[in-house]
């Protein structure tokens, strides 16, 4: 069909004549159709042949993207991703590392949802969810457990008089505004537990670190924060200094350890891992 000649069908195949027109008559045979028209050295197409090579056509091109479905995978461009976080990663830098992952991935699909830390334990442990991103913390089996340690950082206003200093320090922060994390968190508590004994007056509560974050920014107070969410307000009115006495501020990777991981989840963890270590050295 595609040469038109025997012998040209032969070269393609790299076969003999005589085989090729063995495998032409015994096909016709078999199928009961009459496929060809010999005329001299070429053959010409019946109905019946044009109708069939449609069918062949259609069951070469699902065998293509069957192809290119498995190199898809292999490249990691293809497949799903269920990520449960924690506010403080899921409403800042893990969509927008999120949106560059899947740049070149348009046969990927993710799904992202914000949750607190113990809803995002039990997402990842009931299947709702391949990875998870949550406070610690935790010790709890079923769960293959990654820390990254990080030490809480001072947001401030930009022109505040306290940010031309190198760190802050708690006797910084007597008689100043402060915005605060509610309680009921382990990072409040531990906050709390630095800040013992300090003066100083709450000007807001607020449930999320990037609401406490766009007040800073506005010149609202002083919050003490997690760096995670601070590299996102970063040059936007607000300044980040070392706090010190150190104040535990980093999260948990969560996954599975009963279930087997995809080459695409292990890709995505790795490469968002270093994108947080770039994001947050940053300051």
């Amino acid at each position: 069909m595609l040469t038109g000649k025997v012998t040209a069908a032969a070269e393609l195949l790299t076969v003999t004549q005589p085989a090729v027109s063995r495998l032409i008559r015994e096909f016709e045979h078999t199928t009961k159709l009459r496929l060809f028209i010999r005329q001299g050295n070429r053959v010409i197409p019946t109905q019946e042949a044009i109708a069939l090579m449609k069918a062949v056509d259609r069951a070469f091109a699902g065998l293509d993207q069957i192809a290119t479905a498995v190199g898809d995978i292999a490249r990691q461009s293809a497949g799903s991703l269920r990520i449960a976080a924690m506010p403080a990663l899921g409403i800042g830098i893990l969509p927008r590392f999120l949106a560059r992952f899947l740049r070149d991935k348009v046969d990927v699909r993710a799904s992202l949802r914000s949750m607190p830390s113990v809803m995002v334990t039990e997402a990842v442990m009931s299947g709702q969810a391949d990875i998870g991103y949550a406070e610690g913390p935790l010790d709890r089996p079923g769960l293959t457990i990654r820390n990254c340690p990080l030490d809480a950082v001072a947001a401030l206003p930009t022109d505040h008089p306290l940010s031309r200093k190198a760190f802050i320090e708690p006797h910084d922060l007597l008689d100043q505004r402060m915005i605060s994390l509610e309680s009921g968190s382990l990072f409040s508590m531990r906050v709390d537990l630095a800040l013992a004994g300090i003066q100083r007056s709450t000007a807001i509560e607020v449930r999320l670190s990037h609401t406490a974050l766009t007040l800073v920014s506005e010149g609202s107070g002083i919050a003490i924060i997690d760096p995670t969410s601070a590299c996102e307000f970063s040059g936007r009115g607000a300044v980040m200094r070392p706090f010190r006495p150190s104040v535990e501020a980093g999260f948990l990777e969560v996954k599975p350890s009963n279930r087997p991981t995809s080459t695409l989840l292990d890709h995505f963890s790795e490469a968002f891992w270093n994108f947080h270590a770039e994001q947050v050295a940053k300051f």
